[in-house]
């Protein structure tokens, strides 16, 4: 591996439904879910058009096809979340078959689609998008679900090497779980205070503002990695630089402004050979998709000029795992 090339890693968080539990209402948030299906098509398009490797963290709930199927495969130690509107298994005991066909609670499909693309990577984002850091859930309970995760995804034929945290939970009690299970990465939050992992609790309006401004103007710096520092730890802590924020009518004279702060971070690191590592969820494109595709393959054209200049290159976090580990 050149340690003088910059990388680009992509990552998804592919959660639908089960990733809107105990934060927003359903139907407040229909539209960006129901829109998954056309978008994802879409997005590994630009990908293939642009030559570029990403990681889709993946719930294991996605991969069934059924009710019963999904009941059958269910761990046998569950979180016992104090705040209960984080527990999908409640949903679950209530679900009735017609919803067996609900793109927004199973998406075998686009499962299959995904993994049939060149440099798409399955990775995991837990079974249950399990809360690492909220009250009434523990290592057992983690590792069974994790354990479940890997099941079913095996039926897949998937080997799942990379896993998120859902909502950045980043439990580092639970690292030494990931390396039994043969998870080799893993995407850590940025250096900055304000991007910290916290409970949902425990989070403040003060900091979600903060990071709001910070994808317009630089506040926390440009969260670059040298490969080096990420090598130090196994497994891997392959952090987050930058969340893609969707289009906003409301904010749409800033546009320029968040273009021009993702485009200097990627320059930082293809001058200085360094990780950035860019992440969002397909329901983040689920509405506005042309603003959105537009502002993402801006992005892309970036990328390209970085890789003709700097030779960046485009990784998924199981490629550079594998890189680290061959050094």
């Amino acid at each position: 591996m050149n340690n003088s090339n910059g990388t680009l890693i992509i990552s998804l968080d592919f959660e639908l439904y089960w990733g809107m539990l105990g934060k927003i209402s359903l139907e407040d948030y229909r539209e960006n879910l129901t829109g998954v299906p056309a978008v994802i098509p879409r997005l590994l398009k630009l990908f293939k058009e642009y030559r570029i490797h990403c990681t889709w963290a993946v719930v294991g709930l996605l991969y069934f096809e059924s009710r019963l199927a999904l009941i059958e495969a269910l761990p046998e130690k569950r979180p016992e979340y104090v705040d209960s509107s984080f527990c999908p298994y409640n949903y679950i005991s209530i679900m009735n078959d017609d919803e067996s066909q609900d793109t927004m609670l199973f998406a075998p499909e686009l499962i299959k689609m995904i993994m049939s693309e060149p440099g798409q990577e399955i990775g995991s984002h837990t079974f249950s998008h399990f809360y690492c850091l909220e009250e009434g859930q523990n290592r057992e309970a983690f590792r069974d679900d994790l354990e479940a995760a890997i099941r079913v995804a095996s039926k897949y034929g998937l080997r799942l090497e990379s896993l998120i945290f859902p909502k950045n939970q980043m439990n580092r009690d639970y690292l030494p779980i990931l390396k039994d299970m043969g998870i080799k990465a893993y995407r850590g939050n940025e250096a900055s205070w304000i991007y910290h992992e916290r409970s949902d609790k425990d989070e403040s309006l003060f900091r979600r503002a903060l990071r709001m401004l910070d994808a317009y103007i630089n506040i926390s710096g440009h969260n670059a990695y040298g490969k080096a520092v990420i090598k130090r730890q196994f497994p891997f802590n392959i952090a987050s630089s930058r969340f893609l924020r969707p289009y906003s009518q409301r904010l749409a004279r800033l546009e320029s402004l968040r273009l021009a702060r993702i485009r200097s971070d990627m320059s930082y690191a293809a001058q200085h050979g360094l990780v950035y590592h860019l992440w969002w969820h397909p329901h983040n494109f689920g509405i506005n998709q042309e603003k959105n595709l537009q502002f993402l393959q801006s992005i892309l054209e970036h990328f390209t000029e970085l890789r003709n200049i700097y030779s960046m290159e485009s990784l998924n976090m199981k490629e550079l795992s594998a890189d680290l580990l061959e050094e």
